[in-house]
Parts: structure tokens; C-alpha cells; sequence
């Protein structure tokens, strides 16, 4: 790895924590160059744009996830185990892996959800890519009789991802020491119904 790419990275991990802490409208150029002690002219040979810099920002923010979240779950075995290997990472990664302020992810889709740009673009591809990877991995657990053979993948892929937005509030805003436990049984009930059909009321 070469020192302008070694520089790059250093840069972007600085403004992913700050993009998790003030969000990605408080990460300008010049907020970042106050805290690395870079001159705001070398920023620019990196960066010749804020949104330019916050998608670089988001892009080291997936490149983190995937090596801290989804590599490791993937290492799995094909089916539940591997749909639980993808909740405990996600946990771990919004507890104690992501960046300073937590999921980066999370703050940045109430910021740009009404923000059109090729960061909201990004940021929007990038969350549709982990639903996609939630509901392969639970047909997968289909195909291998851990679930039910009529279960709705997409659906459950809504829920799953619905429980670590519940805990991310619970854990960051709310500062629930009871947040990972109450996941947690949320989960088990999501597994629970995935694996066996809902009873009739």
C-alpha cells in the first residue's frame, strides 16, 4: 500500500468517526481539516467536494463493515448459524466495532433521506446490498431445512434489520443497559417463527 493510499485511509477513518458522531452534514473539508491537522489544500487533492468526502466517508464505512460484520459471518455455516453469525457481529459492530458515534449507517439515512445526491444514492445502495444479504442468507437456511420452506425471505429480512435499528436507538439514545438483551429476544422469536409456522389464532 502506497503513502498517499495509507494517507487516504487515515483521513477517512478520522472522518468516519467524526460523520458518527456530528453526522454527514456536520464533516466539511474544513471540520476535518481542523482535526487532523491537515492543511484544508491537501484535503482538497483527496477530496474536491463535500459530497465528495461524504461518500468517500461512507464507502470506508462499508469497507469496515464488511470486514468486521459480514466476512467473519460468512465463514459460517450455510443456514441458521449463519443468520446468527450476521445478528452477533451486527451487535458487536454497533456496540464496540463501528466507529466512535456507533453505526455510521443509521444517522446517515434520517440525514439523507429527503437529501438527493450520490450520497443519498450510495448510502441507499448499500442498505438495499444488506437486505439482499439478509434474505439470501435466509433462503439459504430454507434450503437447508433450518426454515420453513414457506417463508418470506424479504420479510424476514425487514424484521431482522428492523430489531438492530430498535437497538441502536434503545442502546445509543436511550442508553438501555438492558439493549442487547432485549435484541436478543426479539431475535430468538424472529428464529423461532422462521423455523416453524405461526400457529393459528
Amino acid at each position: 500500500m502506497s503513502k498517499g493510499t495509507d494517507t487516504r485511509s487515515a483521513i477517512l477513518d478520522d472522518a468516519a468517526n467524526i460523520a458518527s458522531i456530528n453526522g454527514l452534514n456536520g464533516l466539511t473539508i474544513g471540520t476535518l481539516a481542523a482535526h487532523t491537522g491537515m492543511s484544508k489544500s491537501g484535503l482538497f487533492r483527496h477530496f474536491g467536494s463535500k459530497e465528495e468526502l461524504q461518500v468517500a466517508t461512507l464507502r470506508a464505512g462499508v469497507d469496515r463493515f464488511t470486514e468486521t460484520v459480514v466476512r467473519p459471518a460468512l465463514k459460517a455455516p450455510r443456514g441458521v448459524a449463519r443468520v446468527r453469525a450476521l445478528f452477533e457481529h451486527w451487535l458487536e459492530w454497533g456496540t464496540n466495532q463501528g466507529f466512535a458515534g456507533g453505526c455510521i449507517f443509521i444517522p446517515a439515512s434520517f440525514e439523507l433521506d429527503d437529501q438527493p445526491g450520490a450520497a443519498r444514492d450510495y448510502l441507499v445502495t448499500t442498505q438495499r446490498d444488506w437486505l439482499d444479504l439478509l434474505a439470501t442468507t435466509a433462503r439459504r437456511a430454507v434450503e437447508v431445512g433450518d426454515f420453513r420452506p414457506d417463508l418470506d425471505a424479504a420479510q424476514f429480512a425487514h424484521e431482522f434489520n428492523t430489531i438492530l435499528l430498535g437497538f441502536n436507538q434503545a442502546h445509543r439514545l436511550m442508553r438501555d443497559p438492558n439493549a442487547a438483551n432485549r435484541a436478543l429476544y426479539q431475535f430468538e422469536r424472529l428464529i423461532k417463527d422462521a423455523a416453524h409456522a405461526p400457529q393459528p389464532a
